[in-house]
């Protein structure tokens, strides 16, 4: 049975890479003199804040990778093509800020109990450095990361950033108002809950991806109802939707043809019906007839 395969290869960006290089290169630099300053000043939040910068610089590092990669079309090696290296790269991002807000919430937990002096002036400075360059790094990438996992969490994660660095403003300013020192590991946590939401919430779709699980969009029991109301299908079994990458979906199931239908004009009709209602281009379909029909078939899944 012949199978359409119709991929959607990303074309050349060369704008959006040079933004992405701009991303990374003010991120590290950034990195850098939060670091410093956090040693100098002694305020954990400003590391804490620094290494989430460090985190978006080299997750930024890896979508651009990953944005070269998918570009590459189907090979002998890799019949589908090359798109999901962007989901890779997302999961790869999302599990390492998982590993460090977990640090983080360690030592911000150690530092309430061994409360540090901090200098509240570097702090404020430096994190209202950070706050200028989180909001332009989001500003790079925004149009990107309307229509990429990967990119669309680096934008996240920069987003993030920014509150972060207000939350530090905000700790450095009490600590030089009232010395307030437990502010710092405070905040620290405060951080790490946040980056740990934010995480969960990303690395779902992520996961769900590449599990090859279901869209949430279209739903697959009315997809299936629509298709077993097409002229000439008697019922629709052992069907299976995915993600082939990010935006596009893949379609398979076994069809059984009612009595005196057309394969050929079925089979035209359900590809229309999945592509035009449901924007499906990748679709299998194993046309049956009753007689050769599988035996107690399950609907979804085989």
């Amino acid at each position: 049975m012949p199978h359409d395969h119709h991929h959607h290869h990303l074309a050349t960006d060369p704008d959006g890479d040079k933004r992405v290089a701009w991303a990374v290169a003010v991120n590290i630099v950034l990195t850098l003199a939060q670091i410093v300053a956090g040693v100098i000043s002694g305020s954990l939040a400003l590391i804490a804040d620094a290494i989430h910068n460090l985190s978006d610089a080299l997750s930024l590092v890896i979508a651009f990778a990953a944005r070269r990669i998918a570009r590459r079309p189907a090979d002998e090696e890799m019949t589908f093509g090359y798109g999901r290296a962007e989901v890779v790269a997302a999961l790869i991002n999302y599990t390492t800020l998982i590993v460090i807000a977990l640090y983080l919430a360690a030592e911000g937990i150690e530092r309430l109990f061994n409360p540090v002096d901090v200098t509240g002036w570097i702090v404020v400075v430096v994190a209202g450095l950070a706050l200028v360059v989180d909001a332009l790094t989001a500003l790079l990438i925004f149009r990107m990361s309307r229509d990429s996992v990967n990119m669309r969490a680096a934008f996240l994660h920069n987003l993030a950033d920014a509150l972060g660095s207000v939350a530090v403003i905000l700790a450095g300013t009490l600590i030089l108002l009232y010395d307030w020192r437990l502010i710092d590991p405070i905040v620290t946590l405060m951080i790490s809950a946040y980056i740990l939401w934010h995480s969960a919430l990303g690395i779902k779709p992520v996961i769900r991806i590449l599990m090859l699980g279901a869209p949430n969009d279209p739903d697959l029991r009315d997809l299936i109802a629509e298709m077993e109301v097409v002229q000439g299908v008697a019922n629709v079994h052992h069907v299976h939707l995915w993600h082939m990458q990010e935006h596009e979906l893949a379609l398979e199931a076994h069809v059984v043809l009612a009595h005196g239908a057309v394969a050929d004009t079925v089979k035209r009709d359900l590809k229309s019906l999945l592509h035009g209602t449901y924007g499906i281009a990748h679709s299998t379909l194993e046309i049956e007839t009753t007689r050769d029909a599988c035996e107690d078939p399950q609907v979804i899944g085989h």
